[in-house]
């Protein structure tokens, strides 16, 4: 179990991700993280683009997934229904138990799987320590005063990324 808050990865957007890039990885299953990653916290329905990238990417053959920590009842179902995929809601992260039980029910591996969050020292080291890879994207909102703050802290650790795609930044 590898303790790093370095994400392997780094996209501006998880729209960004594509379906060759993950084939490269060897990576059929790939979960995200709802909140800030697909969607703002303060929106109902993904933003324009967002469904049309995950239906490209199950007919590319990649399994999309979703692991939240979100406790709002409804919320995080509502986003899987939304996408016709499964869920794991109060994950817990950065403890990779949700991860682990998001593969083992969907029938995956750690070296065919891969995460994509917003948050360093939640989503990063969720899927460093399941051994799974760590794909950092910037948060869709930065509305909330709190999580600016947090995001400044974490951007050390988004700069150690040695992999930056298409352009990223944290600017």
């Amino acid at each position: 179990m590898k303790f790093s808050p370095v994400p392997r990865y780094v996209f501006r957007r998880v729209t960004d991700i594509t379906p060759a890039f993950l084939e490269r990885l060897g990576v059929k299953f790939l979960m995200l993280d709802l909140d800030n990653t697909i969607v703002s916290y303060s929106k109902h329905i993904p933003p324009p683009g967002v469904l049309p990238w995950a239906e490209n990417m199950r007919s590319s053959g990649v399994s999309l997934y979703i692991v939240s920590n979100s406790k709002r009842l409804g919320r995080v179902e509502k986003f899987a229904e939304t996408f016709n995929i499964g869920f794991i809601r109060h994950a817990s992260k950065p403890s990779p138990k949700a991860l682990y039980r998001a593969m083992k029910s969907s029938g995956y591996n750690a070296n065919e799987s891969a995460l994509a969050g917003d948050q360093v020292y939640t989503d990063v080291l969720a899927a460093n320590r399941a051994g799974v890879i760590s794909i950092a994207v910037r948060p869709v909102s930065r509305f909330n005063p709190l999580l600016a703050i947090r995001y400044a802290l974490e951007a050390p650790f988004r700069a150690a990324c040695k992999n930056k795609m298409f352009g990223s930044s944290y600017g």
